[in-house]
């Protein structure tokens, strides 16, 4: 048995609403544009749309993936919600622009481009569009990027020898976090197993974690991330004792950072904004740490304090902070709200 489960905050109607409208809105704004791509010659020179027809919004390729991720889920788990935003979506997602784009990770650049957070946001996504009948078209007409990117996964995935350990787009637990959820939820054994594999082989002898917490670009907590994804793959008891090792005493002083909300000077600044979603992310780590002990643990009210402590601080800069904020933030305060499974639905929405 697990501690009894902090039940999510979840989110009201005209909340829901307005991250859908904001959502919506990003997806299909072109620039400003932040454009990754190896140039080899003049050639390669051609806009975001023409090479990722389908998510090209949203400031750069990976949060367009989220944001439309947002968008399905609030339109299967709110029907209040405006039905208009499945027009835009229908637009977008389009067997012939995903085609496109599955066509671009076939290429050498596809190996490594977006990987791991965009390639575990689209896995996530398509496992989101998968359980309703609204999202099934959506999920049918990316289907062959959907496979292209799960072929990719399952390479890299196999082959990686080490974990990468960082608080920004490149952390390897939160994507293996997602695209285990994702499998789980589909089904996909080959996935799930996989993941779950390399949990192991990454972090299962992980003990005294030396790290600083955080850096001026965090959004991601790399000890946290890594205990959240850990808590996915080990029983409650095991878990204790695995974060026993890795995270000695989190009553100590040593920890007080990890505990407590980092400030946020400039919530305008990117990296400002990466400290506002620090502390969703945080918050959904810390209930995951609590969720995943044993009943009665002796963190468990620690990490119920820290949650609630992070939710309210990053709540705080989810909307009216420029674009800098906007075009990603709304996801986190979502996936904190509402979660990603499908069996979490019932439960999440009030």
């Amino acid at each position: 048995m697990t501690a009894t489960a902090n039940p999510r905050p979840g989110l009201d109607v005209d909340t829901a609403r307005r991250l859908l409208d904001t959502a919506i809105a990003n997806i299909g704004r072109d620039y400003p544009v932040h454009w990754i791509h190896l140039v080899e010659s003049p050639d390669d020179l051609v806009s975001q749309r023409a090479l990722h027809p389908v998510f090209a919004g949203s400031f750069d390729w990976h949060s367009c993936v989220h944001q439309t991720w947002l968008a399905v889920r609030i339109l299967r788990l709110f029907p209040q919600a405006d039905r208009a935003a499945e027009t835009v979506l229908d637009g977008l997602i389009t067997p012939g622009g995903a085609a496109v784009e599955a066509g671009f990770f076939g290429t050498s650049q596809g190996a490594f481009w977006e990987r791991p957070y965009g390639w575990a946001w689209l896995l996530l996504l398509d496992a989101e569009c998968r359980s309703s009948a609204t999202g099934a078209r959506w999920a049918q007409a990316l289907s062959p990027l959907v496979v292209a990117v799960r072929t990719r996964w399952l390479t890299w995935l196999a082959t990686a020898r080490w974990p990468t350990r960082v608080g920004t787009h490149t952390n390897s637990a939160f994507a293996i976090s997602l695209v285990l959820d994702a499998a789980r939820a589909n089904g996909d054994t080959e996935l799930a197993t996989a993941c779950e594999a390399a949990t192991r082989r990454f972090h299962l002898a992980d003990r005294d974690y030396g790290g600083i917490e955080p850096s001026a670009a965090d959004f991601l907590s790399p000890a946290l991330t890594e205990a959240d994804l850990m808590r996915r793959v080990l029983r409650p008891d095991d878990f204790a004792a695995w974060l026993d090792a890795f995270l000695p005493d989190l009553t100590a002083a040593r920890w007080a950072d990890l505990r407590a909300p980092v400030p946020v000077d400039d919530p305008t600044d990117p990296h400002g904004s990466h400290l506002a979603g620090l502390a969703l992310s945080r918050a959904w780590a810390w209930r995951g740490i609590a969720d995943g002990l044993p009943d009665g643990h002796r963190y468990a009210a620690l990490a119920r304090a820290a949650e609630r402590a992070h939710h309210e601080a990053g709540w705080r800069y989810v909307f009216g902070f420029g674009y800098a904020a906007e075009h990603w933030l709304g996801t986190f305060a979502a996936y904190l709200d509402i979660g990603a499974l499908v069996d979490e639905a019932p439960n999440s929405v009030r």
